[in-house]
């Protein structure tokens, strides 16, 4: 998107609570009695995507993709990718809108070289949202949007109760008794330290169970206006501010229409 955006690593990206480097003491003491139920690299630098050429067609992660799917068992067999029972892999990624197609193709393109069929099953937004209601799909697009300051909401979106109950934001079906744990150590702490750090442990877990493929996201806001407004210097982190925090300036205005 010609450098429009930036690549999101993290479900609390462009936040104090995104987990960088090797966790904490803090996050630690939050970890360590859950070590052997989760992946080891929890406790080492957090997963970050691989980046590829921007060729579009990767060898080297190709390479590697294949190499990790030969190794699980998922071998090719007379140009398809097919599971331990022989039955071919096949992927439909389900969309209510043309605008996430040209995302799509490019993945859709290398999942072919990889032996795998995908598609694109575009339907009206009533069935795509029956359909994410029902848990009926592959692959869909979700968006995160978290409050500055995490707490219940957080079980719709991860807990295992949500996973089990249809028409729920768990669309991934994340049920993973560590995940419930660390959501209350969120709930219940009682002070910005302590949710940050379990913040940051519950985002480690999350991350090394690679239930999503990464998006985008942008850390600020495209706004065209006329230059006859002032405002402060320091913007809200995560708000436009407008029009709360937005006055109009005469003497802008003026300049304005001098100009004009």
């Amino acid at each position: 998107m010609y450098g429009s955006y930036e690549r999101t690593h993290s479900v609390f990206q462009n936040s104090p609570m995104m987990a960088v480097g090797k966790p904490s003491a803090e996050e630690l003491a939050l970890l360590e009695p859950f070590r052997g139920q989760v992946a080891e690299e929890v406790f080492g630098e957090p997963f970050v995507p691989p980046v590829s050429d921007g060729s579009g067609q990767d060898r080297a992660l190709l390479r590697k993709a294949s190499t990790l799917l030969q190794d699980a068992g998922f071998v090719v067999k007379n140009g398809k990718r097919v599971l331990p029972n022989g039955e071919p892999i096949t992927v439909e990624f389900l969309l209510d809108e043309p605008s996430f197609q040209p995302h799509h193709m490019p993945y859709i393109k290398n999942l072919a070289t990889l032996g795998i069929e995908a598609n694109i099953r575009m339907v009206d937004p009533v069935q795509y949202k029956a359909r994410q209601q029902d848990f009926d799909f592959d692959l869909t697009i979700q968006r995160f949007s978290f409050s500055s300051t995490p707490g219940d909401s957080l079980r719709t979106y991860f807990s295992s109760q949500a996973a089990a109950t249809k028409g729920s934001q768990n669309l991934a079906g994340i049920a993973d008794p560590v995940v419930d744990a660390l959501i209350e150590r969120i709930i219940a702490a009682d002070n910005r330290p302590a949710l940050v750090a379990a913040c940051k442990a519950l985002d480690r877990v999350l991350r090394a169970g690679r239930y999503w493929v990464p998006h985008w996201y942008k850390g600020s806001h495209w706004i065209a206006y006329w230059d006859l407004f002032a405002r402060p210097p320091i913007k809200p982190r995560y708000a436009r501010g407008i029009p709360e925090t937005w006055w109009y300036d005469r003497d802008k205005a003026a300049k304005l229409e001098q100009r004009g």
